[in-house]
Formats: structure tokens, C-alpha cells, sequence
């Protein structure tokens, strides 16, 4: 299927979607004769830039960013940032999380720990007391 003529966006949205619903990369390649690498691609492209990142153009593009045309397209980044944002915040969240479950040892320890020590206190004072 790879070597005919370009897919449409339609037909890579849906393979993708079928990506996005658990079909496994390697079954879906076997399937329809197209490339992992192209699956992959697409899923990646899609997942940062939507339907528009289906078929975007690879490579420099003509006059490069020296150019400086400020009528060019604007700058494909911000799903990048936004991406990398989601990422950092997924990462901070799981440090917190794991900082709240050693904190939450560490007060269950300490309340532990303090009672036996007024256990201990409570039995030491009862024994002089009884002298």
C-alpha cells in the first residue's frame, strides 16, 4: 500500500484512530502493508498537530528561518511547548505523589514511635510509683 500514492488525511486519521483504540503498530502495518515507521509518524504528528500534521512537508522549508518573512506560516512549536508542558506537569504530579505517601509513612512511624515512648514513659512511672 506504501509504494501507490499518498494516503489521503482521511485514511490516516483513521489508521490512527484505530492506533489510538489499542490496535498494536505491528498488527496494523501487517495489515494494511504500510511501514511501522510511517504509523508511528503519523501517530506522533497527529498526536502534536492534530489532522493538519498528517501531511505536513519534512525538511527545510524554502528560504529557511534566515529569511526573516514575517508573512510566513507561524511558528509550529506552541503543540511542541504545550506537549512538553503536559509532560512536566505529569512528572511534577507524580513527585508530589510520591512525596505524599512518604510523608504519610513517615507521621504513621512518628505517631507509632511516640506511643510506645509514652507507653514505655507510662510503665516506667507506674513502676516507681509502686516502690
Amino acid at each position: 500500500m506504501e509504494m501507490g500514492r499518498p494516503l489521503s488525511t482521511e485514511a490516516k486519521i483513521a489508521l490512527v484512530e484505530r492506533l489510538k483504540s489499542g490496535v498494536s503498530v505491528a498488527a496494523l502495518a501487517r495489515q494494511t502493508g504500510i511501514r511501522r515507521k510511517s504509523l508511528y509518524q503519523w501517530y506522533a504528528a497527529y498526536l502534536a498537530f492534530g489532522a493538519s500534521g498528517l501531511n505536513r512537508k519534512r525538511g527545510p522549508k524554502p528560504g529557511g528561518r534566515a529569511s526573516g518573512d514575517p508573512s510566513g506560516p507561524p511558528d509550529a512549536r506552541p503543540p511542541d511547548k504545550l506537549a512538553r508542558a503536559e509532560a512536566r506537569i505529569a512528572e511534577l504530579e507524580r513527585t508530589i505523589g510520591r512525596q505524599q505517601v512518604a510523608l504519610d509513612f513517615f507521621q504513621k512511624a512518628l505517631r507509632s514511635w511516640d506511643a510506645k515512648r509514652r507507653s514505655s514513659a507510662a510503665t516506667i512511672s507506674s513502676v516507681s510509683s509502686e516502690k
